[in-house]
């Protein structure tokens, strides 16, 4: 990864783990140690889908800004699938609680994406590559 990724990387992960946490502490107190448990598996849960898209968009970053878009928008349809499946495939579960795992996906996805927007906000970026080569021109040696 680049520093810029691991910029976006911390500037997501850190307001997503206190969010987490908040909500674990909440489900904690209203909901007893299956909340509680609950909202730390929708905390890992949303943490582990939402690095490894950042991850994978980061690595098509390398390859080509049409990969990188094409990555981004593909790693996030699948995100948001999965956690819906997982909401509807634990709506049922007795191991813990159903709810508080889905407010935890909800809110912890909200404080990752509002991270990310604010990360890339921050970042310092080039509009054009500095040591990209002009279409057309040869080589100048």
């Amino acid at each position: 990864m680049q520093a810029n990724d691991m910029s976006l990387l911390k500037g997501a992960a850190i307001p997503t783990v206190l969010a987490g946490l908040a909500v674990v502490v909440v489900a904690a107190l209203v909901a007893g140690g299956k909340g509680a448990l609950g909202a730390a598996i929708g905390l890992l849960v949303v943490s582990a889908f939402f690095t490894l898209g950042l991850v994978a968009v980061s690595y098509a970053s390398r390859v080509s800004p049409m990969m990188m878009m094409t990555a981004a928008v593909v790693t996030y349809a699948v995100k948001i699938l999965a956690v819906m499946a997982m909401l509807k495939a634990f709506e049922d579960a007795t191991a813990f609680e159903p709810k508080a795992f889905g407010w935890a996906a909800i809110v912890c996805t909200l404080a990752w994406t509002i991270g990310e927007v604010r990360g890339f906000m921050k970042l310092r970026m080039f509009y054009v590559d500095p040591e990209g080569k002009v279409p057309g021109q040869g080589d100048p040696r």
